[in-house]
C-alpha cells in the first residue's frame, strides 16, 4: 500500500485485491489522508459480501472495517454487467467461475458464455460502487460507470480482472491494453473516485 506523503488521516482501503488498492490509492492521494492496508490494521475478519446490489455491498463493507478498526474507511464494490446475460456477472463478477475464480478462469467463462453472440450484442458496463465510513456510519457514498462491450478474445497485459475483455470503444483499445493513468481517466473506478475525491475533501475540511 502506498501510503500519501505527510502524517495525514489514517484512510483504511477495505480491500485485500492489490490491483485496487493501487488504483484507489493513486487517484485519492492527498496530504490530508494516509492510506493503511487491512494487513497493516491488522483486520484478519473477512465481511461477508451476500447484499444483492454494488452499492448495498460497498456500504456494508465500509461500516464492517470502520467498527473494527475505528478508522476512517472507505470500500468499494465493482462489476461487470453485461446485456445479454441479464446484467450478469454483477455482484458476483469476482467469484462468477466458481468457489475458486481466478480472473483467468472469469474471463474464460465470460467468452463461452458469448462465444456465438455477435459484436452487436456484447454491449457492457463496467459499475463501481464506493462508501464511505467513520464507526459504522456512512458519511459518503459515490458511483462510476463506463460502457463498452466485450471483446472476442483478450487482449493487453496491464489491468486486472476482466480489463482485458472489456473494449473500450473511444480508446480502440481494451482496458488491459491502456496505460495505469489512461484507464484511471476513464473507468468505473476512476470516475467513482473523483466524485469520492470531493466528497472525502468536504468530510475532512467540517
Amino acid at each position: 500500500m502506498t501510503s500519501a506523503a505527510g502524517p495525514g488521516e489514517p484512510l483504511l482501503i477495505a480491500t485485500t485485491n492489490r490491483g485496487k488498492a493501487r488504483e484507489i490509492a493513486a487517484a485519492l492521494a492527498m496530504q490530508a489522508v494516509r492510506f493503511v492496508a487491512l494487513d497493516d490494521a491488522g483486520i484478519e475478519a473477512v465481511c461477508p459480501e451476500t447484499e444483492k446490489t454494488l452499492a448495498a455491498n460497498a456500504r456494508a463493507k465500509a461500516e464492517f472495517y470502520s467498527r473494527r478498526s475505528g478508522l476512517l474507511t472507505l470500500a468499494e464494490d465493482s462489476g461487470l454487467e453485461i446485456k445479454v446475460l441479464g446484467g450478469e456477472p454483477g455482484v458476483r463478477s469476482a467469484r462468477f467461475s466458481g468457489p475458486k475464480a481466478t480472473d483467468a478462469k472469469n474471463v474464460s467463462k465470460v467468452l463461452r458464455l458469448l462465444a456465438s453472440v455477435p459484436r452487436s450484442g456484447r454491449r457492457a458496463r463496467f459499475v463501481c460502487a464506493m462508501a464511505l465510513a467513520r464507526n459504522g456510519r456512512i458519511v459518503a457514498a459515490a458511483r462510476g460507470v463506463v460502457r463498452g462491450t466485450i471483446a472476442v478474445g483478450p487482449k493487453g497485459t496491464a489491468g486486472f480482472g476482466y480489463d482485458p475483455i472489456f473494449y473500450y470503444h473511444p480508446r480502440g483499445k481494451t482496458f488491459a491494453e491502456l496505460s495505469p493513468e489512461e484507464k484511471n481517466a476513464v473507468s468505473h473506478r476512476g470516475r467513482a473516485l473523483a466524485a469520492m475525491k470531493v466528497r472525502l475533501r468536504r468530510f475532512l475540511s467540517k
